[in-house]
């Protein structure tokens, strides 16, 4: 037991406190184990915290005593630099004479004074905790075999100018179901107020006609998520709505910032008080702090202070905004009705719904404001070059959508093609592991001349939970989901032709699958290139450990999956296919080079792996290609010329 005293270890900056919480004849064992638990996760958030007990003056009672004192914080302010846009006026934000509230805010811009610092906490914060702690979530592979795909962050739609925007707003999320199925939610405005409904599950089973009825007004946000940045809770389910000082703002975010824990440690620090884990909510603060005028000036100060992907669209009283980072990471696209309604959505699939004609991509950097006098467009920060996730074309997006400026399904067919042609093998049967799937398996079908048949079966109608059986069922969980059809398989040597292997799992009981539905042989063909880096920009990967095509080469992979041959989309061929494009996609999950760098990672763990990627490749600016990606994308029962690729080692 500690003394009645502050303990030695306690720095003198530190501001100590004390107190007793109980006064009893006895002090169990399970209550001081119980408060030492906590004083271990206290410990990860600057709190020193120690346990003891003291008698009364009459020594027959005791008191559990508890002792904590609050670290002194150290703080650094680096430079901000001076963004600015050739495109508009040159209006500081932090200037001695603030713009009138009532000038015409398509006047103005934004720019940060490169006199101005920010207060960013260097000292570890357990807010820094929530990617690693995502990411280290352990999956029920008998059960739940989500830990083994990549799954998008969520969907957004905004609409201006139509009587039904609520309706329109539940079609278009409807319409864009695929990008997230935890949570949904809608915001409108009728002029005077934002009216809100959220909740969690699927569309459906969010909204109904009374709760669409609730939702008046002629315009409106929506917002559909999977959960990469914040629990799967309702409080966390978007558009979120706040008041500031000048109004009401309802904001629907598709992405990551990668500066979140930055940003939240520093406006709390500054006073502010959360209410999610989400980090879309740092970005109300940093409107709501702002010093700039009108509201514009005020969303375009904070956008530039965030780092990472968002694709975000804001509803105020009398206006709905449309903002894509600078580097274009995540799709948001323009269309229009009929009546002249103004639509921005993640996905062209989302119009084609509501009858909405596209119009055009939403520019990386752009700021496009739609109010009562039409629509005007604002550059956030100097052009960069775009870095479009490619994995919308690989697997998140719906065939039937434009995205990025080109079809989804002819991109898939075209993957299809080029794995045949590269990745040729003798078979009877091409089937697709679907639905992502199905659209390259035609395209190779077709290359290679075979038939292509439907030989597993999905079911659209499986949850998350289930209760098994007492007698414990092998790869329950995939044959939940995948039923093989034994007349087109068996006897068979069959192609499988899948988006991408994650971390190997699934993959696995496909394969077993499919053999014991009486196949003769299994090839495996994945319309990707190995998947060996961790996403940072609103896709829900594992981490890079995880990643079976970071520890294992192409060859032992195929082992590991039980296949007799195994190939991957070649990512120069990908490259190429893209042609004059492929530098504006962002590939850094084939490639470990990211273009904005990842936070999320402790910033020691960054340097190590960096340290150890100069020492292995010889670099000493980015990461380099790991091995095995350049020189082979194939491996077989009687090849195995794949190089291992290279893992982080611990660096001293």
């Amino acid at each position: 037991m500690l003394p009645d005293k502050q303990h030695p270890s306690l720095s003198t900056s530190g501001y100590p406190s004390s107190f007793n919480i109980c006064k009893t004849s006895r002090v169990t064992w399970e209550i001081i184990l119980l408060l030492m638990a906590a004083a271990v996760a206290l410990s990860a958030s600057n709190v020193v915290f120690n346990v003891g007990t003291r008698h009364n003056k009459k020594g027959n009672e005791k008191f559990l005593r508890i002792e904590f004192s609050t670290k002194k914080l150290v703080t650094l302010a680096p430079a901000v630099q001076d963004l600015r846009c050739r495109s508009s006026a040159d209006l500081p934000v932090n200037s001695s004479q603030p713009p009138s509230s009532t000038a015409d805010e398509r006047d103005f811009i934004q720019w940060r004074n490169s006199s101005s610092s920010a207060e960013v906490i260097e000292e570890r914060n357990p807010m820094v905790e929530w990617v690693s702690d995502r990411r280290r979530g352990v999956y029920d592979e008998d059960v739940d075999d989500g830990g083994d795909m990549l799954r998008e962050e969520c969907g957004v739609v905004g609409i201006f100018g139509d009587d039904e925007a609520s309706r329109l707003a539940y079609l278009s999320l409807h319409a864009m179901q695929h990008r997230g199925q935890e949570g949904a939610g809608i915001v409108t405005c009728d002029e005077r107020s934002l009216h809100s409904v959220t909740g969690m599950g699927l569309v459906s089973d969010v909204f109904d006609q009374p709760k669409l009825s609730s939702l008046p007004g002629s315009s409106a946000v929506g917002h559909v998520r999977y959960a990469t940045a914040g629990e799967s809770v309702l409080k966390n389910v978007q558009p979120f709505v706040a008041g500031y000082r000048f109004g009401s703002v309802g904001v629907a975010h598709n992405g990551n910032l990668v500066n979140y824990n930055e940003l939240r440690t520093m406006l709390e620090e500054d006073g502010s008080i959360f209410n999610t884990s989400s980090d879309t909510e740092v970005v109300l603060h940093l409107i709501a702090i702002s010093k700039a005028r009108p509201f514009i000036a005020r969303l375009v100060d904070a956008c530039q202070q965030l780092e990472g992907a968002y694709s975000m669209v804001f509803l105020t009283e009398d206006k709905l905004v449309a903002v894509r980072d600078p580097y274009g990471f995540r799709p948001l696209v323009m269309g229009r009705r009929s009546n002249g309604a103004v639509v921005f959505a993640s996905e062209t699939c989302a119009l084609d719904l509501i009858e909405a004609e596209y119009e055009r991509e939403i520019n990386p950097g752009e700021v496009v404001v739609v109010d009562k006098d039409g629509v005007s467009s604002l550059c956030l920060v100097p052009q960069r070059q775009r870095k479009a996730c490619i994995f919308e074309h690989i697997y998140f997006a719906l065939p039937n959508s434009v995205v990025f400026g080109l079809s989804v399904y002819q991109s898939r067919y075209k993957f299809g093609e080029i794995l045949a042609t590269e990745a040729p093998v003798e078979c009877d049967v091409v089937i697709a592991v679907p639905d992502s799937g199905v659209v390259a398996a035609l395209g190779y079908a077709a290359k290679a001349g075979v038939p292509f048949q439907q030989g597993l079966i999905r079911s659209h109608y499986v949850g998350r939970t289930f209760i098994e059986p007492s007698q414990k069922i092998r790869d329950f969980g995939v044959k939940l989901k995948l039923a093989p059809v034994r007349p087109v398989l068996a006897g068979k040597r069959v192609v499988v032709v899948d988006d991408s292997i994650v971390r190997g799992t699934t993959s696995s009981k496909i394969v077993r699958l499919i053999k014991e539905a009486g196949a003769t042989e299994v090839h495996l063909r994945i319309a990707s290139p190995p998947i060996v880096g961790s996403c940072y920009y609103g896709v829900d990967t594992p981490s890079t450990e995880e990643l079976i095509s970071h520890r294992l080469s192409i060859e032992d992979t195929r082992k590991f999956v039980g296949a007799d041959s195994l190939a991957f989309l070649p990512l120069e061929k990908l490259r190429d296919m893209l042609g004059t494009e492929a530098p504006t996609f962002c590939d850094a999950c084939f490639t470990g080079v990211y273009p904005v760098p990842p936070r999320s990672l402790s910033k020691d763990a960054a340097e190590k792996e960096i340290a150890h990627k100069v020492l292995v490749d010889g670099l000493t600016e980015h990461y380099s290609v790991p091995n095995g990606i350049k020189n082979s994308s194939i491996s077989s029962t009687s090849s195995s010329n794949s190089h291992k690729s290279v893992a982080p080692a611990i660096v001293p």
